[in-house]
């Protein structure tokens, strides 16, 4: 187990380990994906028995639904986990590629070489699934990667991470550039983060306080891969049944995910058209509804038992901006076009959302005025996601504005490094 006594060492050789990653040929590269969707697949069922063991773990400190539901894996998940693997393999390398060159004044021969940044950490909570993508990602790009998943899933990762690390093993590339954080104590994660002359860049996937812990505590860059606050605006010239279908799909489908819609927005002159049968719909799936003075009038007239049983209440201020995770729902009234902007703006987590409009301006407009990572119109929040925007896999997705925003994918895990070819010429 890695504790404050040894880290500096295992440090020090992913450290040299990282520097030699670059010049590793991509077949090496595609062969140990390919191996390591192999050896998954030839172990599934001690993947899973390791992951009964995590989710019981988590049953039994009380943890919500949607985190267990996010550490789960099954046949269909492990399934998506060798696909990715595969995937990334079929992807162009990054590393080396000249981005453009040009002639300089001089006669200098100047380009821009795509080279890997160099040792990543990345620290997550529940999702096991982060383990395969992150290091795929990493191998792919010539990237060391540092791996801190949760205590939740310690069991699962560990597996994971020997099948990773025997696949570099078997195609020759070195397994030492897969560092797994065996350890969940806080004050070894607080030390990690000051070691800037080890790591480059940090890149946490979790809630709030792990988000502001990270941010915190790290000396090095940090990409924040921060809570989805999504909204869906549902304007007055929306096709409702087209409405109905994206805003239950954005929230009902998978509600413990970043990229589900928690707050529908609605244009208060289709309130009565719209909200009675996407409220009966949301309703049957048991999603539990927040709703605005205006909205809640509705569910009255309407829904006055749901009203009684506590599934439809009104929502307090705190309840706009909040990352449920769960299936509840804020709804929220707005007298224009222009005060949904505003209010998504304000109450977003700068992630995904979307309007729903036949009108084409009103479409332009809200993609050129809403400040989120992914902005949709006619769509689900749903598809923000690496593997479904052609990326193979994604490292999270990015609410930040430095380097990357949005879905993190192979090319992001790269930086541009000027290469100049000179004939002998010296500066006067």
């Amino acid at each position: 187990m890695l504790t404050l006594e040894n880290i500096d060492r295992a440090l020090k050789e992913i450290r040299q380990i990282s520097y030699k990653l670059s010049t590793i040929k991509t077949e090496i590269k595609n062969k140990v994906l390919l191996r390591a969707a192999k050896l998954i697949e030839e172990r599934k069922e001690k993947i899973l028995e390791a992951n009964k063991k995590d989710y019981e773990y988590a049953k039994s400190l009380n943890k919500p639904s949607a985190f267990l539901d996010r550490l789960l894996l099954n046949e269909k998940r492990i399934s998506q986990m060798i696909n990715v693997l595969k995937d990334v393999s079929k992807l162009e390398d990054p590393v080396g590629k000249v981005d453009k060159m040009w002639t300089g004044p001089d006669g200098l021969k100047i380009g821009k070489m795509r080279v890997p940044l160099g040792t990543i950490m990345i620290i997550y909570e529940s999702r096991p699934n982060v383990t395969v993508e992150a290091a795929a990602l990493c191998i792919k790009s010539s990237n060391a990667v540092i791996l801190r998943g949760g205590k939740e899933t310690i069991n699962t990762n560990k597996v994971l991470v020997d099948i990773l690390k025997e696949a570099c093993q078997k195609e020759g590339y070195p397994s030492e550039a897969i560092l797994f954080i065996d350890n969940p104590d806080r004050e070894l994660l607080k030390y990690l983060l000051k070691k800037d002359e080890f790591i480059d860049v940090v890149i946490p996937r979790g809630g709030e306080g792990l988000i502001r812990f990270v941010a915190e505590n790290a000396r090095m860059p940090v990409i924040k891969h921060y809570k989805g606050v999504c909204h869906t605006y549902v304007d007055e010239d929306a096709d409702i049944d087209m409405a109905i279908k994206i805003c239950f799909n954005a929230k009902v489908q998978r509600p413990g995910v970043c990229n589900a819609m928690e707050c529908m927005v609605v244009h208060e002159n289709i309130l009565e058209k719209f909200l009675p049968p996407m409220i009966e719909k949301f309703l049957k799936a048991n999603v539990k509804l927040k709703m605005d003075e205006a909205s809640f009038k509705i569910a009255q007239k309407y829904f006055k038992e749901f009203v009684e049983k506590g599934q439809i209440e009104k929502a307090k201020s705190e309840d706009f901006g909040y990352e449920f995770l769960d299936l509840i729902l804020a709804v929220k009234t707005v007298k224009s076009f222009e005060e949904a902007i505003d209010f998504i703006n304000t109450y977003g987590s700068h992630h995904s959302d979307a309007i729903v409009t036949n009108n084409y301006l009103k479409a332009k407009k809200f993609l050129e005025s809403i400040d989120s990572a992914a902005v949709y119109v006619n769509a689900s929040t749903r598809f923000t996601d690496g593997n479904v925007f052609g990326l193979g896999a994604e490292m999270g997705i990015s609410t930040d504005k430095i380097h990357v925003r949005g879905p993190m994918g192979l090319e992001d895990l790269t930086i541009g490094k000027f290469i100049i070819l000179g004939e002998g010429q010296i500066r006067n």
